[in-house]
């Protein structure tokens, strides 16, 4: 299999880009956790968030956003803390931001998923990119995604973060047009 090079270098990565990278994802808590992850990610590498993805759904308790917002200085003193995620005071204030603004986004009944998945017109963006050298760290749509979370109270969502985060959730598929996903994921999860 001639993979997305950007997976390769150890088995969790390629395991991740092999099952979960570039599939639709529409559950409003698992985007939340994303979003979250993406954020954390910032000035680091996927690779270093993965290895701690566990860790960090136990420390943030599944990411359930309405137990995430009532965190206290205790709970984040114990964030700040734990060696299984990145101890970052400002991404773990955003974390609670986030999820303060999450539910605010949600309390008149709307989808998280659908307010997100309303910046590719509700449909996966299927690109056919041949190199890595082709694929852009920010578009139109992650800009305007950016705007908007960032307008709801969402924090660490600039215009890369917020690419990356379509990139992982399946809003565009960036797998090259050489590796095997492409096809799979555009046949199996067309909308």
């Amino acid at each position: 299999m001639v993979r997305c090079p950007w997976c390769e270098g150890f088995d969790l990565y390629r395991e991740y880009h092999d099952s979960e990278w570039g599939v639709p994802l529409y559950d409003d808590r698992a985007l939340f956790e994303l979003l979250i992850l993406e954020g954390a990610q910032a000035g680091l590498s996927w690779a270093t968030i993965l290895k701690k993805r566990e860790n960090y759904r136990r420390a943030f308790d599944g990411f359930d956003p309405s137990r995430i917002a009532h965190y206290d200085d205790g709970k984040v003193a114990a964030l700040l803390a734990d060696s299984g995620i990145v101890r970052n005071r400002a991404k773990v204030a955003a974390a609670i931001e986030n999820a303060k603004a999450f539910l605010a986004l949600t309390a008149d009944g709307q989808s998280f998923s659908n307010f997100l998945w309303s910046f590719v017109e509700h449909a996966p963006i299927q690109n056919q990119w041949t190199s890595m050298a082709e694929v852009p760290v920010r578009t139109t749509r992650s800009d305007a995604m950016s705007k908007s979370l960032g307008r709801a109270g969402f924090k660490f969502v600039g215009s890369t973060i917020c690419y990356a985060f379509m990139q992982s959730a399946g809003m565009v598929n960036d797998h090259l047009t050489t590796c095997p996903r492409n096809g799979e994921v555009k046949d199996r999860f067309r909308r």
